[in-house]
């Protein structure tokens, strides 16, 4: 959520930093505006009134003290209409900055000026292309059938138990998903990141300390009984971690790391582009959050993309990354890359990861704050990114991989699979 005095104090550049996502700015800012000026007019009324309410307060005591009876119940009957007025002021004042809140949540981040503009991912920038495109025989298969092929994925067993979207890893299948996430997990660990376990489900205060809620209910799975929400990244509880919190200066930047399935309505996806392992409503992530001083945060950015980056090299996959334009971030990114893979097999790009900046939009939410070489408390910057999601990164390993001897698994994966090839 932006900041009020932010707004105040830089409205302009907001104002034009929102316009890179497509949207009016002048127009969202100048609302919020007029309705804190508003605010501000009304609690400046009620403290008017309290102030005289208490001279008041003082002099009763003065009139009674002095034998002034009478003047004394008049000013009481006064300061007993103020109370009155006060309670309603009080309530006007309280109305008046929830309505101010709900504002702002329906206002995006403000988009860093390195941003594109552009409404659509046709509109986004291609800024790095790594490695040359698998040259695959005319035979090739696409994930789907080569899975059922050496049976290490079934597809219509996860529709018996649950529904589209829910596979079954078998065998080798689920020998190569666990490799992947144990050593997604000790490249996070060689790399300074701390590893934690969260929980799958968050309350709602945590899905709003990160932006999922009141934006993205609507892809998220509830529990209503219990007022809980399946986690849709490890993101949410792993950042929420810091929610309420007042770090020292010494302790950024913080690092953490974690796998959790993920588990994402899509409501609506249908059709070819998500057949397979293309999209799913539950898949499993390695989950990369880090806690770090404002004026190092985009310096960060670009580290923990070329994080991301290295381990699509050494997985030896076909990858690009894209700047995204304004219209096709997140609500609460400022600055986001995609990671995409190349899928041999569909010819297409498959989105991998995301590594996104927030600047203070979900620290303000979540009120983490830091204290500063002079003692002063602010908010800190927080920064997320997948590392990796493993969907789509199995594959583009099981279609760009695959020759008529079998799947020839990544050097780097032999250690944790035990085997070499799936056939």
């Amino acid at each position: 959520m932006l900041q009020i005095a932010n707004i105040r104090k830089n409205a302009e550049e907001l104002a034009a930093r929102i316009a890179i996502r497509g949207l009016e700015g002048k127009s969202l800012i100048a609302q919020v505006l007029e309705m804190d000026e508003k605010n501000r007019a009304k609690r400046t009324e009620m403290e008017t009134l309290q102030s005289k309410g208490n001279q008041l307060t003082s002099q009763i005591g003065e009139m009674y003290k002095s034998g002034q009876r009478e003047a004394g119940d008049a000013l009481k009957a006064e300061s007993a209409e103020i109370k009155e007025q006060l309670k309603s002021l009080e309530m006007e004042v309280e109305a008046a900055d929830q309505s101010l809140v709900q504002l702002l949540l329906t206002i995006p981040n403000t988009p860093s000026t390195e941003v594109p503009m552009g409404k659509t991912p046709e509109d986004n920038l291609e800024v790095l292309l790594w490695g040359n495109k698998p040259d695959l025989s005319a035979q090739s298969l696409p994930h789907w059938e080569l899975a059922a092929k050496y049976d290490i994925i079934d597809f219509e067993l996860g529709v018996k138990l649950t529904g589209a979207g829910f596979p079954v890893y078998k065998g080798k299948g689920s020998i190569f998903q666990r490799a992947l996430i144990q050593f997604f997990l000790n490249e996070a660990g060689k790399a300074g990141y701390m590893e934690v376990q969260p929980p799958l489900l968050v309350n709602a205060d945590s899905g709003y300390g990160t932006g999922q809620l009141p934006d993205k209910e609507g892809q998220m799975y509830h529990c209503g009984v219990d007022d809980l929400y399946l986690i849709p990244t490890a993101e949410v509880p792993i950042t929420n971690l810091y929610r309420d919190v007042i770090l020292n200066e010494s302790q950024l930047p913080i690092k953490n790391a974690g796998y959790t399935p993920c588990f994402r309505r899509e409501a609506g996806s249908y059709g070819a582009h998500v057949r397979g392992l293309n999209r799913l409503h539950q898949f499993d992530k390695v989950e990369i959050v880090q806690i770090v001083k404002p004026e190092t945060s985009y310096g960060v950015l670009e580290d923990m993309s070329k994080y991301v980056q290295g381990l699509l090299q050494k997985l030896g996959l076909h990858y690009r990354v894209l700047l995204l334009c304004g219209g096709d971030m997140g609500f609460t990114s400022a600055k986001t890359y995609d990671m995409e893979v190349w899928s041999a097999a569909q010819e297409k790009w498959l989105e991998c990861s995301s590594v996104s900046n927030f600047e203070t939009f979900q620290t303000n939410r979540l009120k983490c704050r830091f204290r500063n070489s002079e003692g002063k408390t602010e908010l800190a910057h927080s920064l997320n990114g997948s590392a990796l999601a493993l969907p789509r990164i199995v594959a583009a390993l099981l279609e760009n991989n695959q020759t008529p001897e079998g799947i020839k698994v990544p050097d780097v994966l032999v250690p944790y699979t035990g085997f070499d090839w799936i056939n």
